[in-house]
């Protein structure tokens, strides 16, 4: 053999015994993965939701009621601004249907100066005035910009919050404009699923302002900066929900956006299971500052628009932290836990669809596909070795070193198989085949034309790498376009059929052609068996 075979050879070897123990290892259990010695890989192939089961939700961002509290900063801010420069105004208020601020002003006479400051610091609008109002309307270009980055940051939270529940490989991905797919491989209960991704859960504190009486408020007299919120309570002897009003001041004084950690913790004087949290820098030199001028008062703690409690605060509150009591159970405070720490999601979002697959329908998916190529691949084999004699035999050895290689790939990446990944498996292999065809045929035609043995080999594989990698790249980029505007489903497919399809290169021009050098190079050959 030449040296240049030989390197061919060490290589074949090397690639074989690295894709061979990730593929072996990919199918263990977990507890042989541990035992085994640590130069040994330990990764696994993760099952999809197709052959794992478990929960489909199609979730839809209701991008308008976030551009809705974007118009209502927009608006407040707008006041602030107003009152600095003197400019006396009647209404400021979001029409969220035409994602507008409608301004009316006390003096037609000051139209030029709200103008004037409304394009100086507000350039995301374009305005029209009727008299002496203002329309103030968001860009069509902001407006859109502002949807998809709300869909984005929906994506973002509740990724994050799957993660932290725990679910192995999870699939979080957006679907058109407002829509977010959401797969959980081994999660068997949608609800909870469902109530911990998508949660609002924008925490806030407020001041309750017991200077007002509740009954007065609920019939209309409320001050402009306050609002009526209700706290559930629940008599823990007949389990009777009450709802009790209490009226709160609007500015929150502390914002969920300032919370650094979450977790579950147990209540000293009731010992049951409560939320405990810690602020950032600048919550709690807010919180620090805010407790030590409102001694004696109470303070609301408020979660997505319900009072959880209204403690009095009995000292100033230097350390930024305090905690969420709800009579909760430990599985609800575990799950509020993550979705304070993974932070409040943009915008309310929905769930379009629910689909629970048992794990018996993904071993049935399984069975038949493992079955499927199982036939396939003895038929293909037999095939090869009867119409192709000895070097159809060399092909089928490529053909199970192909699919070794794709195996070890998958678990190298830590990547999930999913129905279509196998279905990509399926493909490759009538691939591999379909190569060494061409390879066979060109040989025959060299026999055919007289050339000894040995040259027919040759140039049977020199004559037919030019055809092999044209067929292979534009299989690749087809493969890439897949990948890149399919959904989740088909980016399995098109994973696998791209791994495939590099290691069909591999073993197809390299694999058969070092085993026939190894074998027959220092023969004098007469005759090929093919």
């Amino acid at each position: 053999m030449k040296q240049s075979d030989w390197f061919k050879l060490v290589l074949v070897i090397v690639v074989f015994v690295i894709f061979g123990a990730y593929a072996v290892d990919a199918f263990l259990p977990q507890q042989t993965l541990e035992n085994l010695p640590s130069f040994m890989p330990k990764k696994v192939i993760n099952l999809g939701l197709d052959l794992k089961g478990g929960t489909h939700l199609t979730l839809e961002v209701e991008t308008d009621k976030a551009i809705a509290g974007i118009l209502q900063q927009a608006a407040d801010n707008l006041k602030k601004q107003f009152d600095n420069s003197k400019i006396a105004y009647n209404t400021v208020e979001v029409n969220a249907k035409k994602t507008s601020i409608d301004v009316t002003l006390m003096d037609p006479n000051d139209i030029n100066r709200a103008l004037d400051l409304i394009q100086s610091n507000f350039g995301n609008f374009e305005t029209k005035t009727v008299n002496n109002s203002i329309i103030m309307t968001l860009k069509p270009k902001i407006a859109l910009s502002m949807q998809k980055e709300a869909v984005n940051q929906a994506v973002g939270v509740i990724r994050n919050r799957i993660d932290q529940f725990g679910v192995a490989e999870p699939t979080v991905v957006t679907s058109g404009s407002r829509d977010i797919v959401v797969e959980l491989p081994g999660i068997s209960d949608p609800e909870r699923a469902i109530k911990l991704i998508g949660q609002t859960a924008v925490l806030e504190l407020h001041l309750v302002d017991d200077s007002v009486n509740v009954e007065n408020a609920l019939n209309g007299q409320l001050p402009p900066d306050d609002e009526v919120l209700y706290q559930i309570i629940k008599n823990p002897t007949t389990g009777e929900i009450t709802k009790v009003p209490i009226v709160v001041k609007k500015a929150p004084v502390v914002t969920g956006s300032m919370i650094k950690k979450a977790n579950v913790s147990f209540s000293s004087q009731t010992n049951q299971p409560v939320v405990s949290f810690e602020l950032n820098s600048q919550g709690s030199q807010a919180f620090a500052q805010f407790t030590s001028t409102h001694v004696g008062k109470r303070l609301a703690i408020v979660l997505d628009n319900t009072v959880y409690s209204a403690p009095v605060i009995r000292e100033p509150i230097l350390n930024g932290s305090g905690e969420i009591s709800g009579d909760f159970t430990v599985k609800q405070a575990h799950d509020l836990a993550i979705v304070l720490r993974s932070g409040s999601l943009p915008a309310p979002v929905k769930v379009l669809e629910k689909t629970v697959i048992g794990p018996t329908l993904g071993k049935d998916s399984i069975k038949s596909a493992t079955l499927a190529i199982i036939i396939g691949s003895i038929a293909v084999f037999l095939f090869m070795v009867v119409y192709y004699r000895l070097f159809g035999l060399l092909a089928d050895f490529a053909l199970m070193f192909n699919l070794l290689i794709i195996l070890g790939t998958l678990a190298m990446l830590g990547a999930t198989l999913t129905l279509p990944g196998i279905a990509g498996m399926a493909l490759t292999v009538g691939m591999s085949v379909d190569t060494n065809v061409l390879i066979f045929e060109r040989i025959r035609e060299e026999l055919f034309h007289g050339r000894t043995p040995k040259d027919a080999v040759e140039l049977g594989y020199d004559r037919s790498l030019i055809t092999i990698i044209d067929t292979h790249i534009t299989t690749l980029i087809t493969a890439f376009i897949l990948y890149q505007f399919g959904t989740e489903t088909i980016k399995g497919f098109a994973i696998t059929l791209a791994i495939g399809l590099i290691a069909n290169m591999f073993t197809a021009i390299t694999f058969t052609k070092v085993i026939y050098d190894a074998l027959f190079s220092n023969k004098s050959l007469k005759k090929l068996s093919i």
